[in-house]
């Protein structure tokens, strides 16, 4: 190789990120990210996580740190995003509870392309995460939501919803009043109906769909809440609702299959041999691209669970990546 050859890598921080991306633009590239996983163009490896006292007694830091992977076909990028989230000592300087750094590389040369901070596009492609299966699981433009989690990613998700859905009645509730009633606030431009702030966990279990996305280590969404037709989406890092519902449930529906044994709803049942690889339904990406039907009965409970690949966050980057290049953005250093 010629020793003359450079390349630059772009760097951009989550400012530029915010000032190229939008919820919408979200919302179409994690749809299409899930139909080419469906077939077979992207390619995610399970994400390898590195425990600093989230569950583990040592290092005692009370965070987590995920190194995902991965190659986006549609897109022809590869790269790779290094996330987690802190509830010590982040918490205690008041940080938000993501952190994360994203890398892209050709992959055809394996040069950089760009370094990115990676929060924002998390925040925003998880919300979008659960409005794209719920396109497919669930009919009509109208949707009544259940939310658990006032926080960050109860507002992406609603943000996302609101892309895809008319929302008519969104219920919402958090340990923590005040920030439900805050999120009202927030939120009021996004939902056409009303907005009710729960005073018990079981009022905000109603709807079409009800979308988890708490610090809960507590089992605590029951079997019978869950309707007929109703859709449940767990998307905390712990399994936030029962083992009977889950092994009740009509259709177990995931993002990622092996991800999923290991990390979430799921992981506890298939540790302990209850649950395995063979009553998974289907992977979201299967029914996006059209390999398998989604809600096939008006009364089917369905479990769907979107609990992250890196997919969703190289082909986001690369599109801000793009953008970036496009409007002249010069923050570069020379990779050899």
């Amino acid at each position: 190789m010629s020793s003359d050859l450079k390349f630059e890598t772009l760097l951009l921080s989550q400012d530029d990120v915010k000032s190229l991306i939008t919820m919408k633009d979200v919302v179409e590239i994690v749809d299409k990210t899930f139909q080419g996983l469906g077939e077979g163009t992207v390619i995610n490896p399970t994400k390898v996580n590195l425990d600093l006292g989230e569950t583990a007694s040592y290092p005692a830091y009370n965070g987590f740190m995920n190194a995902m992977p991965a190659y986006v076909g549609w897109l022809d990028s590869a790269g790779i995003k290094w996330a987690g989230g802190f509830l010590g000592e982040r918490k205690k300087l008041g940080l938000p509870y993501v952190t994360s750094m994203i890398l892209l590389i050709d992959p055809k040369v394996g040069y950089f392309k760009a370094a990115m901070d990676g929060a924002h596009i998390t925040n925003l492609r998880t919300g979008a995460q659960a409005a794209v299966c719920m396109k497919y699981l669930h009919k009509g433009k109208n949707i009544k939501l259940g939310l658990f989690g006032a926080g960050m990613q109860g507002r992406t998700q609603t943000m996302a919803m609101a892309e895809v859905f008319d929302i008519e009645e969104l219920r919402v509730y958090d340990i923590n009043k005040e920030a439900s009633i805050k999120f009202v606030e927030d939120m009021k431009d996004y939902v056409k109906g009303d907005i009710i702030v729960c005073d018990k966990p079981e009022e905000a279990a109603k709807g079409d769909a009800v979308v988890c996305f708490t610090q809960s280590k507590d089992k605590f969404i029951k079997d019978e809440w869950i309707k007929p037709g109703m859709v449940l989406l767990p998307m905390g890092s712990y399994q936030e609702c029962e083992d009977e519902f889950i092994l009740n449930a009509d259709k177990l529906i995931v993002d990622h299959i092996g991800q999923c044994m290991h990390r979430g709803a799921l992981a506890e049942l298939h540790a302990k041999g209850k649950l395995s690889e063979d009553d998974i339904y289907a992977t979201i990406g299967e029914i996006a691209c059209g390999k398998k039907p989604g809600k096939e009965s008006d009364s089917e409970r369905i479990l769907c669970l979107p609990i992250g690949t890196g997919c969703m966050d190289i082909a986001v980057a690369t599109v801000v990546y793009q953008r970036a290049l496009e409007k002249g953005m010069e923050n570069k250093f020379i990779f050899a």
